[in-house]
C-alpha cells in the first residue's frame, strides 16, 4: 500500500504558481518528470508565463558596414545607414534608435523630411520608405517599389512634399511625399539631353534645385554631363559636355555658380553666364612632375561648397590624393581661403556632411562642422577653430576598436562600484577635443524610473579589456584595462611564442568577476590567467607568476604494467586523505628533455613595475609547454574571494589555485577526478615509454623566491592531497592510435609537432559561422561548433594552416576533422579521452551523503555530460588561511546529463537563489592604519542558515546542452529533470533573478530562448527569437538578472533584449523622443533689389506642376505602392495608458491628415470647376444682356 501511494504521489503535477508537494513523474520530451524524494519539499513559485515577453531593447556600438548618412539642421538628429538594411538615428546621448527594413536591402540614401519628423530611405532594392520618426519606436508608413527602373540618387528640396528621383536609366521621376504616389511627370533621358548626342548619359548621380530658382532643377548624369531643367517649361535651359566623369555637384548660395568633383581628381567650377567652359578647373593634390604634366589623382567622391559671412568659403572634399604615395591613409580636405588642411583618417570614408547655421540654401550657409562617417567610426571636425579639432564623442562608437572576443553582463551590481570606475577612467582620457558642444544635440531623454546599475564587460583581441556603465539602456566607458602589459613585447620570430600565436596574443578569451570583492580573472588565449585586484592607489609590484603543466597523452589502450604507478584514490567516504611523501619542485628540477618544452606561451614581466590605480595584476597562472605540444585553451573558469581560490580546466583536466599562498592546490587530469566511480569505466592509459615520472603534472615555476618558501607548505608536487597524479595515471590526449576508426566516425588524432594550435585569435567579431541547428546533420559539425564555441582545441588544423616542415600521412589528414563521438560506449569513449571541463562553480554545499552540513565545495561538469563534486577544507582563522595548506579531495559523487554541461545553480528549500560566498573589498596598497588592523570581511550565504524551518538541504540546478536536473543535496537524488531540446542544443544557460524569483534561462543553437520555472522545470516562455545563430552571436551571448540578456548582433554592435514583461511594459518610458516641436527658423529677408533681381524663387509652385491634374497619373506598372506598418507597430509597441493614447491619437492624426489632403485636392478640383462655370456662365449673361426676347 505504502508502493501504490508513493506512485500516485509521482503522478501528480504541480498547477502554475502553485505549491509543489511531491514532484510530477513523466518521461516525455520537453515535460518535466522526476523521482520519489525521501523528503517534502515545499516551494511557492510566483513565476507563470505572463511574467515574459521577449523583445529588443537597444542596440550600441558603431553601425556595421555603414552607406548613407543625413542631418536634420533643425532637430539635430543624425541618421545613418547600413548594408544589412539597419538605420541608427542618434541624437543627443541617451537619444539612440535602431530600425532595420524587412528586407534586409542595403540602405543607399537618406533624406530627412526636415524638422518634419519624418525620413525617407532608398535602399538597393529600389524601395523607397517613409519612417515615422514621431514615436519612440519608428515604423515605416509608406513605401514604394519601383519595378521598371534602379534608385541612384534622391533630392528633397526644404520645405518640399515633392522627392525627386533619379535613376540608372537616367530619368528623374518625382514622388509626393504624402501619399507617396508617383506624380505623372517624368524628365525623361533622352528629353534632358540634345537630340544630337548618340551616347547614353549614364546614370543621375546629382539633382538640386537652383538656390535662385526652385523650378530649375540641376541634373548631373555619371558620364560628365550636367543639365539644368526648367520644370516649368520642361526644357533644358542650359547643358553642360565634360569629359571627366562626375561625382558629385555644390551650389553656392547665390545659385550663379556650382562646384563638381571628378573622377581624375580635378574640382570644376561653373559660372552660369558661361556654361561652355568651366569657370576655373583646380587639381588640389595634383602636383606638376618634372616632364610638365599633372601627376594622376584619385577620384574627389563628394565636394561641398559653402560661404560664410565672416571669412573666405570653405571647400570641403573627400579623396582626390595622388597615386604616387602608397600607404597613404584615406583624407577629408578642407580648403580656406588659400589654406589646404588634410586631415587623415583611420579608416576609409563613407560620406561626409557639413553641418550649417541655416537649412535654407539660398542664405549664407556658415558652416560649423562636418561630420565625417568612416567605415569604422564616426567623426565630427569643428570648423570653427583655426586648427579643426574633433568634437569628443559622446556615443560609445569604439566596441569595436579592437574586436570584441567576450562579453558580460552584470546587473543590480554595488553602486559604489560604477562611480570608482569611472573616476579611475576619467584620468587616461585623451585630450585635444573641441571645447564646443556636440553638435548633434537633438530629441529628449530622462533616466526612467525602472534603472539599476549596470556593468558590461568586452574583452578584446588585443588584450584590452573595457568596462561599461550599461544603467539605464545607455552605454558609457568607464574603465580600459590592458592585460599585455604584463607580459613583455613577444619579439617576431622568438621561440615557441612566436610559433604559437602570430597576430593576438593576448586575445581575452573568458573574464570573470566579483563586482563585491572587485576581482577580477581574465583568461587569455595563450593559455594564461591573470588575477587583478583593485586598488585606489598606485603602487610598486613584481608579478608573481605560476606555471602549471597541464598536458596528457594517449597511448595504446593496455593495462598498466606491473612496475608503473597505478592511481591511489582514497575512499569516497574518508574526509583526510593520508599524506603522501611530497617532492618541492624548484626551477632548476627539470628534467634535460623536459626543459626544452616547459615554457610558457609568453613571458611575464620579472621586474619590479610601476601600476597605475585602478585594476594591478596579482598573479599569472601560465599553461606550460610539454613535449612539444602546446598546452590547450582554457575552457573554464571560477573564482571565489570567500575562499581564495581560482579553478580552471581544459580538455586536459582540472587545476585549482590558492591564490592567497600563490600555490597549485590540485592539478589532475578528468579521469583521476573519478577514481573507481568512473561512469564509464575506462581503462587508464600507459604512460609515454620514453618520460620520466618525476615531470607531473603538477610542475611549476615561480618567478620569486619567497613564493618558492611558501609552496614548500603547501602540496604541489606529484602526490597531491593523497591522490596520485603522476603522468602514470593520466588519459591523455595525443599519439598515434592504434585502434582502427569505428563505425562513429574518424576519430581525434594528436597534433603534429610545431603545429601551433591557432594563427589568430578567436574574434567573435569576426565569427559568421552559421551554427547546424537540423537534426539530421548530425554531431559532427555541432562539436565542430561547440570546440570553437568554447574554445577547445581538441582538433587539428585543416589544409589552411599546413607546414612545409612536415609531411602528414593520408590517414592523418583524413582524421584532422571536427567531427567527435557523442556515444556512451565504452568504446567510443575509450577512443576519445579528450573530456574537457566545460564548467564550474565554487559554493557552500555538502560534498558526502553523510555530510551534515556544508562546507565549501568545487562543482564540476564536464563535456560528457558529467557532475562531480569536490569537497575542500579551508582554515577559518585569518592567519592560520595564509599559512596551513586547502586539503581537496574529490568525493567521487558523480551524476548524469545528456550533453556538455552548462551552469550550476543553488537555491535553498524555499525556492530563493543562493548566492556564492564572498570576501569585502578592502584596498591592500590603502595606508595602515594601526588602530584599525585590515582583516579580510566574508559574507556566507550558508544553505543551512536561511532555513531553519526547513531544514537542512539545498537544491542543486544542473543545466546541459540537452537537459536540466534539480538535484536535492545531501540525498544527491534527482527531483526533476526537464529533456530542454531534441533537436538542437543549449549554447548558453543561467540561473537568473526575474520578478523576486529565480527561473531558468535558456539560449539553443536554433535561435530559440527559453525560460523554465525553478525548481519545477515547467517551461515559462519559449521564443524562436534568431532564426540562424551564428558563431559570433553564440560566443558572446550572455543572461543576467533582471531578465536581460546581450549579444553581439554584428563586430561592432551590442544588442541588449529583455526577457520579462514588465521592463517590455516600461520600455517606451525608457526610450528617448526623436522629435521635439521646434519652431522652422524664418528665411532672411532677401531685400527689394535681391527679391526683384533675383528671379522669382518663391512664386514656384509644384503641385501646379506635378499635381495629378496637370501632370496625370503615372503607369501602375513603374512602382508599386505599398501601405506600411507603421500605424500597428506603434500600437505594438506603445505601452498601455496615455503613452498608448498619444500613439493612437498620432496615427489617427497621421491618417486623418492625408484624408484631408486628398479631400483638399477635391475641394480645389471643384473650386476650379466652378470658378470656370462662373466664368462661362458671366460672359453669356453680357452678351445676352441688351438683347431682346425676339432675338434669341
Amino acid at each position: 500500500m505504502k508502493k501504490f501511494r508513493k506512485v500516485l504521489d509521482g503522478l501528480t503535477t504541480s498547477s502554475p504558481g502553485g505549491t509543489i508537494g511531491s514532484p510530477s513523474c513523466g518521461s516525455a520530451a520537453g515535460t518535466p518528470t522526476a523521482a520519489p524524494t525521501p523528503k517534502e519539499i515545499d516551494v511557492q513559485e510566483t513565476l507563470v508565463s505572463e511574467n515574459f515577453q521577449l523583445c529588443k531593447t537597444v542596440r550600441h556600438g558603431f553601425a556595421y558596414q555603414p552607406t548613407a548618412l543625413a542631418f536634420d539642421p533643425v532637430q539635430k538628429i543624425l541618421a545613418i545607414g547600413s548594408r544589412s538594411g539597419g538605420v541608427r538615428i542618434l541624437g543627443r546621448p541617451g537619444v539612440d534608435c535602431y530600425c532595420q527594413h524587412e528586407s534586409g536591402a542595403a540602405v543607399l540614401q537618406l533624406q530627412f523630411l526636415i524638422n518634419e519628423g519624418a525620413l525617407v530611405t532608398a535602399c538597393a532594392d529600389d524601395t523607397l520608405h517613409l519612417w515615422n520618426l514621431r514615436q519612440r519606436r519608428p515604423a515605416v508608413l509608406h513605401s514604394l517599389k519601383f519595378n521598371r527602373e534602379r534608385i541612384t540618387f534622391c533630392h528633397l528640396p526644404f520645405q518640399s512634399k515633392w522627392l525627386y528621383v533619379g535613376t540608372e536609366r537616367g530619368n528623374t521621376h518625382i514622388v509626393n511625399i504624402e501619399s507617396f504616389i508617383l506624380s505623372g511627370y517624368v524628365i525623361m533621358w533622352n528629353k534632358a539631353i540634345e537630340l544630337s548626342t548618340k551616347t547614353h548619359p549614364g546614370p543621375v548621380v546629382h539633382l538640386s534645385d537652383s538656390p535662385k530658382d526652385e523650378g530649375k532643377l540641376l541634373i548631373g548624369f555619371e558620364s560628365g554631363t550636367i543639365v539644368q531643367w526648367d520644370l516649368r517649361a520642361k526644357k533644358a535651359d542650359f547643358r553642360i559636355y565634360y569629359d571627366e566623369a562626375i561625382h558629385s555637384v555644390s551650389w553656392h548660395h547665390e545659385g550663379k555658380q556650382f562646384m563638381c568633383s571628378h573622377s581624375d581628381g580635378s574640382l570644376t567650377l561653373w559660372n552660369l553666364r558661361n556654361t561652355t567652359k568651366p569657370f576655373q578647373v583646380t587639381f588640389p593634390h595634383g602636383k606638376i612632375q618634372k616632364d610638365g604634366r599633372k601627376e594622376s589623382c584619385k577620384p574627389i567622391l563628394k565636394v561641398e561648397y559653402k560661404t560664410s559671412r565672416s571669412s573666405e568659403p570653405f571647400v570641403i572634399f573627400s579623396g582626390g590624393l595622388s597615386y604616387d604615395k602608397a600607404g597613404r591613409r584615406p583624407a577629408l580636405t578642407i580648403m580656406h581661403g588659400k589654406a589646404i588642411t588634410v586631415l587623415e583618417m583611420d579608416y576609409p570614408i563613407v560620406e561626409f556632411m557639413v553641418l550649417c547655421e541655416t537649412p535654407y540654401i539660398n542664405e549664407v550657409q556658415e558652416p560649423y562642422a562636418v561630420v565625417v562617417l568612416l567605415e569604422k567610426d564616426l567623426i565630427v571636425v569643428d570648423l570653427t577653430q583655426s586648427n579643426f579639432p574633433v568634437f569628443e564623442n559622446p556615443y560609445p562608437m569604439d566596441v569595436h576598436e579592437s574586436p570584441v572576443t567576450c562579453t558580460a553582463y552584470f546587473a543590480d551590481c554595488p553602486p559604489d562600484i560604477i562611480p570608482i570606475l569611472y573616476s579611475i577612467g576619467a584620468k587616461h582620457k585623451k585630450t585635444g577635443y573641441s571645447q564646443k558642444e556636440w553638435p548633434v544635440s537633438g530629441g529628449t531623454w530622462t533616466l526612467g524610473s525602472h534603472t539599476y546599475p549596470e556593468i558590461i564587460i568586452t574583452g578584446h583581441a588585443d588584450g584590452s579589456v573595457k568596462f561599461w556603465d550599461a544603467s539605464a539602456i545607455t552605454l558609457q566607458m568607464l574603465y580600459k584595462l590592458k592585460t599585455s602589459k604584463v607580459f613583455e613585447k613577444p619579439k617576431p620570430g622568438e621561440g615557441r611564442a612566436a610559433e604559437l600565436v602570430e597576430e593576438d596574443p593576448f586575445a581575452v578569451q573568458m573574464v570573470s568577476w566579483c563586482p563585491q570583492s572587485r576581482i577580477f580573472c581574465v583568461v587569455g588565449i595563450s593559455a594564461h590567467i591573470i588575477l587583478y585586484r583593485f586598488s585606489k592607489y598606485d603602487a610598486n609590484t613584481q608579478i608573481v607568476a605560476l606555471e602549471v603543466r597541464l598536458q596528457c597523452e594517449s597511448e595504446d589502450v593496455i593495462t598498466p604494467s606491473e612496475n608503473e604507478n597505478n592511481p591511489c584514490f582514497s575512499e569516497p567516504g574518508s574526509h583526510s586523505p593520508q599524506p603522501h611523501h611530497q617532492y618541492p619542485v624548484s626551477p632548476g628540477s627539470r628534467t634535460p628533455e623536459s626543459g626544452k618544452d616547459s615554457i610558457p606561451c609568453l613571458k611575464v614581466k620579472e621586474r619590479v613595475v610601476r601600476v597605475p590605480p585602478g585594476y594591478q595584476s596579482d598573479l599569472v597562472i601560465q599553461l606550460l609547454w610539454v613535449d612539444g605540444e602546446p598546452p590547450q585553451q582554457i575552457t573554464s573558469l571560477d573564482i571565489n574571494s570567500a575562499y581564495g581560490l581560482l579553478a580552471f580546466g581544459n580538455c586536459n583536466g582540472l587545476a585549482v589555485v590558492d591564490y592567497l599562498q600563490k600555490t597549485v592546490l590540485l592539478c589532475m587530469s578528468t579521469l583521476d577526478l573519478y577514481g573507481a566511480t568512473d561512469p564509464y569505466q575506462r581503462l587508464t592509459r600507459s604512460p609515454r615509454r620514453n618520460r620520466q615520472s618525476t615531470s607531473g603534472l603538477t610542475e611549476l615555476t615561480d618567478n620569486q623566491q619567497s613564493v618558492d618558501m611558501e609552496r614548500s607548505k603547501s602540496p604541489t608536487s606529484d602526490h597531491v592531497n593523497g591522490h596520485c597524479t603522476s603522468p602514470t595515471s593520466q588519459p591523455c590526449s595525443a599519439g598515434k592510435p592504434r585502434i582502427p576508426m569505428g563505425p562513429e566516425g574518424p576519430r581525434l588524432t594528436r597534433r603534429g609537432p610545431g603545429r601551433p594550435p591557432f594563427r589568430k585569435a578567436q574574434s567573435a567579431a569576426c565569427m559568421e559561422i552559421s551554427l547546424p541547428v537540423s537534426h539530421t546533420e548530425g554531431h559532427a559539425s555541432r562539436r565542430a561548433m561547440l570546440q570553437q564555441l568554447h574554445g577547445v582545441t581538441m582538433y587539428s588544423h585543416d589544409e589552411h594552416h599546413t607546414t612545409t616542415s612536415y609531411c602528414w600521412s593520408e590517414r592523418e589528414s583524413r582524421e584532422n576533422s571536427f567531427s567527435r563521438s557523442r556515444s556512451s560506449s565504452v568504446s567510443s569513449i575509450d577512443r576519445d579521452t579528450k573530456e574537457a571541463v566545460t564548467t564550474l562553480q565554487f559554493g557552500e554545499s555538502y560534498g558526502r551523503k553523510s555530510d551534515a552540513f556544508p562546507t565549501p565545495c568545487l562543482w564540476v561538469g564536464t563535456s560528457l555530460g558529467v557532475v562531480l563534486l569536490i569537497p575542500m577544507s579551508i582554515p577559518n582563522d585569518q592567519e592560520e588561511r595564509m599559512e596551513e595548506p586547502v586539503t581537496i579531495g574529490p568525493s567521487g559523487a558523480v551524476q548524469m546529463l545528456k550533453g556538455s554541461v552548462l551552469r550550476f545553480g543553488f537555491l535553498d528549500c524555499m525556492g530563493a537563489l543562493i548566492q556564492s560566498p564572498y570576501e569585502v573589498w578592502r584596498d591592500t596598497n590603502a595606508p595602515e592604519d594601526p588602530d584599525r588592523p585590515r582583516k579580510r570581511k566574508l559574507v556566507h550565504f550558508s544553505p543551512s542558515s536561511s532555513q531553519e524551518a526547513c531544514g537542512e538541504g539545498h537544491l542543486a540546478v544542473v543545466c546541459s546542452e540537452r537537459q536540466a536536473k534539480v538535484f536535492l543535496m545531501p540525498s544527491q537524488s534527482c527531483l526533476f529533470v526537464h529533456n530542454i531540446t531534441e533537436s538542437s542544443f543549449v549554447l548558453r544557460a543561467d540561473v537568473v533573478s526575474v520578478c523576486n524569483s529565480v527561473c531558468l534561462a535558456c539560449f539553443c543553437a536554433n535561435g530559440h530562448v527559453m525560460t523554465l520555472s525553478l525548481p519545477s522545470l515547467r517551461p515559462l516562455m519559449d521564443v524562436n527569437y534568431l532564426p540562424l545563430t551564428d558563431m559570433r552571436i553564440a560566443r558572446t551571448f550572455c543572461f543576467t538578472n533582471g531578465g536581460q540578456a546581450l549579444y553581439l548582433s554584428s563586430p561592432t554592435e551590442i544588442q541588449r533584449i529583455t526577457y520579462s514583461q514588465e521592463m517590455c511594459d516600461n520600455l517606451q518610458e525608457m526610450l528617448g523622443e526623436l522629435f521635439t516641436p521646434i519652431e522652422t527658423p524664418e528665411a532672411q529677408n532677401r531685400g527689394f533689389l535681391k527679391g526683384f533681381f533675383g528671379g522669382n524663387a518663391h512664386t514656384f509652385d509644384r503641385e501646379e506642376l506635378f499635381g495629378e491634374a496637370a501632370a496625370g497619373k503615372a503607369s501602375r506598372s513603374l512602382a508599386q505602392h505599398i501601405p506600411g506598418q507603421g500605424g500597428v507597430e506603434g500600437m505594438k509597441v506603445a505601452a498601455s495608458g496615455a503613452v498608448g493614447e498619444l500613439a493612437r491619437a498620432r496615427i489617427a492624426l497621421d491618417e486623418r491628415g492625408q484624408r484631408l489632403g486628398e479631400l483638399e485636392e477635391r475641394t480645389a478640383l471643384m473650386m476650379t470647376s466652378a470658378e470656370t462655370f462662373s466664368k462661362h456662365a458671366h460672359e453669356l449673361m453680357l452678351k445676352c444682356k441688351d438683347k431682346k426676347w425676339y432675338q434669341f
